[in-house]
């Protein structure tokens, strides 16, 4: 046996050559009355047939607007029915879904919305304290004037349609509900031609992901990438047409929208989403209530709802399995998540976006050593590798750099081929950034970041990014952003501001500034005004160094500070 650490995930089935909707029709045609989509916070129950008239209804009605192949739409949304048949309805035309976090604020929905050029946006009216169409308004000023479909804005410039949820009118806008009831014969013959001109290869999703050198990147992936992906990982969790997966985690990420909607999708499973976003409470309801056979979350999730005071009232005797992902997952709740939720074979998951998003998965009846000690083995028709700073293949046990090549690589980042070639070498080996060890059985053991990326209650947030914000502040000369160990959250963002000469701010201005500008995740917990920063002798600000003294100066105590 090989003592290097490569290892290539074993496959027992093909993967699929197919486009999305092409294969959404399929498994309608073999389980049209299998129960598919399930959002009790709408009131919505609908078997694979009825989902796919609702699917082809905005399928129609798009192209009616004159949405083509290859146009960026973006949708802005926490979980519900029309983000899911956004989703399908883009895909089957061949309209690139473009996902943009619930949480963004003008800053990032400007980046975002320019970067890949979106021709259209479908809109939330507001979630919790993000009020989606007022800040579409701010950076758009022209929709109060314009036509709905014919909006030109000066500062999002290939923004020309604005679809919005709900039942209410806004100038220059359309409804979700009229767009779906737009197409005719035409436009019905119209999807059934791309059906078959459509590639497997196509791009059809766009995912924001954090830049270690400041703007996130658009990771690009195709029908292949994340349809095969959703397959995998549900061939793994032995997902068929009797099982029913509750989804929490947002449609946003590549957790619910790959691993939950899509896995479901090519297993004719049912597709349940609890609510808007996760609540321990609801989702424990919902868990009951439906009878789930699946859960999938971060592991803060399956805290909280360990943790709530109703949780013994709930029956969980229908769950067996599920993904817990984004975090490493502590021992204890392993156990318990075995023990009182019944999830004998829940598993654990690794990857990045940019892999579509799951590497590394453990098997159903895998010791709890692996459960909670590695991410598991590198998933069917994947490879693995863990390589020096030369690239070099390392022994096994020793660390490098995980590396991963195979069908879930994305095509690269949106109109970003430097970043793309920093990340993807010319053997098509995916460059992770994370430290990890393997061992002779091929699991693998994560064990640091080469970036410097900060991980708040399973969301990546990279230093660069809040810096480079933090830098258009006119009364800020100097800032450094480091993550600080926190019990509830894993980490919190930590700012050493230098200010201007002259100049002299308080913690109250820097988060002032920040408000409604950056994600409210990504604004510093603890901001520290100094004069200088610890540097090596060639000139270097050393992180780490900063780190440890935030550690020293908060004590134990502190670093359990929960928001």
């Amino acid at each position: 046996m090989s003592m290097q650490s490569y290892k290539c995930g074993v496959a027992r089935d093909p993967l699929i050559y197919n486009t999305i909707g092409n294969q959404f029709d399929e498994v309608v045609s073999r389980f049209p009355d299998s129960e598919a989509l399930v959002v009790p916070h709408q009131n919505i129950r609908w078997s694979y047939k009825e989902y796919r008239a609702q699917v082809d209804r905005l399928a129609t009605g798009l192209l009616a607007l004159g949405i083509e192949p290859g146009d960026r739409v973006g949708i802005w949304a926490p979980n519900c029915y029309e983000w899911c048949l956004t989703q399908f309805a883009t895909a089957k035309i061949g309209a690139i879904l473009v996902c943009i976090n619930p949480a963004y604020r003008l800053y990032e929905l400007e980046y975002a919305l320019n970067k890949v050029k979106c021709r259209a946006i479908v809109s939330a009216e507001a979630f919790k304290t993000s009020f989606y169409l007022e800040m579409l308004q701010t950076l758009a000023p022209e929709l109060a004037d314009c036509e709905p479909g014919k909006l030109k804005s000066a500062k999002l410039p290939h923004l020309e349609i604005v679809i919005r949820l709900g039942e209410e009118k806004t100038a220059g806008m359309f409804n979700f509900g009229d767009v779906c009831a737009m197409g005719g014969e035409g436009e019905i013959a119209r999807v059934q031609e791309l059906a078959g001109l459509l590639s497997p290869d196509d791009p059809i999703n766009i995912q924001f992901t954090s830049g270690t050198t400041g703007n996130p990147k658009g990771a690009t992936l195709s029908h292949c990438n994340v349809l095969n992906n959703g397959q995998v990982n549900g061939d793994v969790m032995q997902l068929t047409e009797n099982d029913r997966v509750c989804i929490p985690v947002p449609l946003y990420h590549c957790f619910g929208m790959v691993i939950g909607s899509l896995g479901c999708m090519t297993h004719a499973s049912a597709a349940i989403f609890p609510g808007e976003a996760f609540e321990p409470l609801t989702t424990l309801q919902v868990l009951s209530d439906e009878r789930c056979t699946t859960l999938h979350g971060v592991p803060t999730m399956f805290i909280a709802m360990l943790d709530h005071p109703q949780f013994d009232t709930f029956s969980f005797d229908h769950l067996r399995t599920g993904i817990m992902a984004g975090a490493p997952c502590p021992v204890e709740v392993m156990k318990q998540v075995i023990d009182k939720m019944n999830m004998e074979q829940i598993l654990i998951a690794y990857g990045q976006t940019e892999l579509s998003p799951v590497s590394h998965i453990t098997e159903p009846h895998d010791p709890l050593d692996k459960r909670v000690g590695t991410v598991g083995k590198p998933c069917p028709h994947l490879e693995t590798k863990i390589v020096d700073e030369n690239n070099r293949v390392v022994a096994l046990g020793e660390k490098g750099e995980i590396c991963t090549r195979g069908y879930a690589v994305m095509q690269g980042y949106w109109d970003d081929e430097e970043k793309t070639a920093e990340t993807i070498d010319s053997g098509g080996w995916l460059h992770s950034g994370d430290i990890g060890v393997m061992d002779d059985e091929g699991y693998v053991q994560v064990t640091g970041r080469i970036k410097d990326m900060v991980i708040r209650g399973g969301e990546n947030i990279y230093p660069r990014e809040v810096e480079e914000f933090l830098y258009t502040h006119p009364g800020i000369q100097e800032v450094q952003v480091i993550g600080v160990p926190d019990k509830r959250l894993g980490e919190q963002v930590c700012a050493w501001i230098k200010c201007q000469d002259s100049v002299t701010l308080s913690e109250d201005d820097i988060r002032a500034y920040c408000k409604g500008q950056i994600t409210h995740f990504k604004v510093p917990h603890y901001i520290r005004f100094v004069d200088d920063y610890p540097m090596t002798v060639t000139g270097k600000i050393m992180k780490f160094k900063m780190r440890e003294t935030m550690i020293e100066e908060l004590g134990p105590g502190e670093l359990g500070h929960q928001d």
